[in-house]
């Protein structure tokens, strides 16, 4: 194990995942801005806008990341539109997450009793208010675990965007291989911090959906 190659590109390395960090959270909120958004629309939205984002969504869950991206990055052009390689990668996982996150939260609220939004109608409840004091707080640590294991996935994604010179953790991953030669060293530390990332990410989801959880029981008891 060539641990001189590990510290000397540690400085790069940081660097990189820095930028990933930034860029995932960037795109975690638009995923789940629009994703929050396409929920309520499916749930709402004329048949023409449904036939429309049922075709969105079939669209995006049928296709790789890969084939994506590359639609973003080189297709585009083509039509005289070029966007930065960091917006390309930003979008590319707004778009390709979106549409499970609006499943996750349509799913999340069908599955509330229907007593509970006609309690909020004869309560005098707007609908916004119903969602807010009502819906949400009993559907969110449902939603919360599906919901981290797609932020999860997103990080882990983001990899992918290294091939059109996103300069995230995996692309400081390959400047590093080609200055030290050292693939195995590189590529392990790499894989270490993924898991640590993840694995601290999933750790506080747990801790936050039992709080909540014990919070909901306390409330109803």
């Amino acid at each position: 194990m060539d641990w001189q190659a590990i510290l000397s590109s540690l400085p790069s390395l940081g660097d990189g995942m820095l930028a990933t960090l930034q860029l995932c959270l960037v795109a975690a909120l638009c995923s789940l801005s629009w994703g929050a958004l396409m929920a309520l629309l499916l749930m709402r939205a004329s048949p023409f806008w449904l036939r429309l984002l049922h075709l969105y969504s079939g669209l995006t869950l049928a296709l790789p990341l890969l084939v994506v991206i590359y639609l973003l990055y080189f297709v585009l052009p083509e039509y005289d539109i070029t966007l930065s390689s960091p917006v390309v990668g930003v979008l590319a996982l707004t778009l390709y997450y979106a549409p499970y996150i609006a499943q996750v939260i349509r799913a999340a609220i069908d599955a509330l009793p229907k007593g509970q939004w006609e309690a909020g109608r004869v309560l005098g409840l707007s609908r916004r208010e119903q969602l807010r004091d009502v819906v949400l707080p009993q559907t969110l640590p449902q939603m919360l675990s599906p919901l981290v294991g797609l932020m999860i996935g997103l990080i882990k994604d983001s990899a992918l965007l290294s091939i059109v010179s996103v300069q995230e953790f995996m692309y400081a991953a390959k400047q590093a291989i080609s200055d030290t030669y050292a693939p195995l060293e590189i590529y392990l530390t790499v894989a270490l911090c993924y898991w640590l990332l993840n694995s601290l990410i999933d750790w506080l989801a747990r801790s936050l959906e039992s709080r909540m959880t014990r919070y909901r029981r306390a409330v109803q008891h």
